[in-house]
């Protein structure tokens, strides 16, 4: 029995023997896989919003002891209506800060560490150090950046299978009104976000003629406000979503605009959500697909149960639908399949090794004028950058990817049909 038995129906699930057929590969029926969860097991969240507050929540209550939790957002009055971990007096504060702190006086023993930030501020080697990162995002941007990160870690053979001790799991969770899914990834395992990208639709963007000539809903009148009114109006200042005085000046344009042509509805609310391009969130809907991101995350921590095969869809706009699918990886996937393989020694500058790239048979003929990256670092770019990076070209490899080892880069060329991986075995 844990802290006053808190924890004894998870302890009762982790030290019982399970079906093999239901049971995760290789799970041990074990009572010290409590003491696990509650010291050892690190877990990163990211995103303390409506879907955060409720990540931060369950996992806290399932026995996780060791968290952290990452989010450059404030607090806005807005945020109180759904996300439970904030009240009034904290308008204003960072989010993971107050959200971290709610958790450690409500769950006793849980230690959160809040990093009110980018995810793109923190080094490649703190994202290395979790057993788990859960994502709880509004962005896909944001969500393809960290997917990069967790591919960036993997290492593969020369036959291409993937080394099962650089796999970094990942759980992600997205809500949208009464829509929301749920999705384990395995980097190399299974589909990673860049394999899956299709999924997600292209933002709704208005033709500027409609917006300038033929406005017919409150959305067109505040976009012509945001996007051809204040930059006609303000050249020297850029439009700042989260200034007060911007919005209001955006909500007043708007509304003229929309008396003009006779359009009703324009907001200060719907202005917020027009700029910010806000997605309409419910508490409910947040509670549910977090429910299911944590369950996952308790099962691939302790394999007590076999895991999510691959993708949950939630549907609750006419009752409640769940639908899991199981999508597959693309093997020519640029972020997580293994690409190409060379071996190189630590002393060979990058504009040599691009170079063997170029004659390389799967290469051969498609990359003239290459982009080099490796994680989220610009080695050498093409165009704008070109004069920035350009001094990389004469240094060596073991200076620019931090010494021997592994290396995943990718490389961009308009003759390639899309990114190229490049696995590299840097010797010394």
């Amino acid at each position: 029995m844990y802290e006053g038995g808190r924890w004894e129906d998870v302890d009762l699930v982790l030290r019982r023997e399970g079906a093999s057929a239901l049971t995760g590969p290789g799970f041990e029926a074990s009572s010290e896989l409590v003491p696990f969860l509650r010291s050892d097991c690190r877990i990163l969240v990211i995103g303390a919003g409506g879907l955060g507050c409720e990540l931060l929540k369950d996992l806290a209550l399932l026995g996780f002891g060791n968290i952290e939790v990452i989010d450059m957002d404030t607090i806005d009055v807005s945020n109180l209506n759904r996300q439970f971990l904030f009240r009034m007096k904290d308008v204003g504060q960072p989010k993971a800060v107050v959200a971290a702190s709610r958790i450690q006086e409500r769950v006793e023993g849980c230690t959160v560490v809040p990093h009110f930030g980018r995810i793109e501020d923190k080094p490649a080697e703190f994202y290395r150090g979790f057993h788990i990162i859960v994502l709880g995002l509004d962005s896909v941007e944001a969500r393809a950046w960290i997917n990069e990160t967790a591919c960036s870690f993997l290492e593969h053979d020369e036959e291409g299978n993937v080394d099962l001790s650089t796999v970094k799991p990942l759980v992600d969770g997205g809500t949208e009104g009464f829509k929301g899914h749920a999705r384990v990834i395995l980097p190399g395992i299974t589909p990673c976000f860049a394999c899956t990208m299709w999924l997600f639709p292209p933002q709704t963007k208005f033709p500027l003629c409609t917006l300038a000539e033929t406005p017919r809903t409150p959305v067109h009148c505040i976009e012509w406000a945001h996007l051809i009114k204040w930059p006609k109006d303000n050249e020297m200042e850029e439009f700042d979503v989260d200034n007060v005085d911007h919005l209001g000046w955006c909500h007043r344009e708007a509304t003229e605009r929309a008396k003009e042509f006779g359009i009703e509805g324009v907001t200060l609310q719907l202005v917020q959500g027009v700029v910010k391009n806000i997605i309409p969130a419910i508490a409910s809907t947040n509670a549910i697909v977090a429910a299911a991101c944590a369950t996952e995350v308790l099962k691939t921590a302790t394999m007590c149960s076999a895991g999510m095969d691959n993708y949950m869809m939630f549907m609750g706009g006419e009752g409640i639908y769940t639908h899991t699918v199981k999508y597959e990886r693309d093997e020519c996937c640029p972020v997580c399949s293994p690409g190409i393989f060379l071996t190189v020694q630590s002393s060979v500058t990058l504009g040599d090794l691009i170079k063997r790239i170029s004659v390389h048979p799967k290469a051969l003929g498609k990359v003239e004028r290459p982009s080099v990256s490796h994680g989220t670092d610009n080695l050498y770019m093409q165009g704008p950058l070109e004069e920035a990076t350009r001094p990389n070209l004469s240094k060596t490899l073991g200076d620019l990817l931090g010494g021997t080892g592994q290396k995943a880069l990718a490389v961009n060329d308009k003759r390639l049909p899309r990114t190229l991986r490049v696995t590299l075995s840097v010797v010394p």
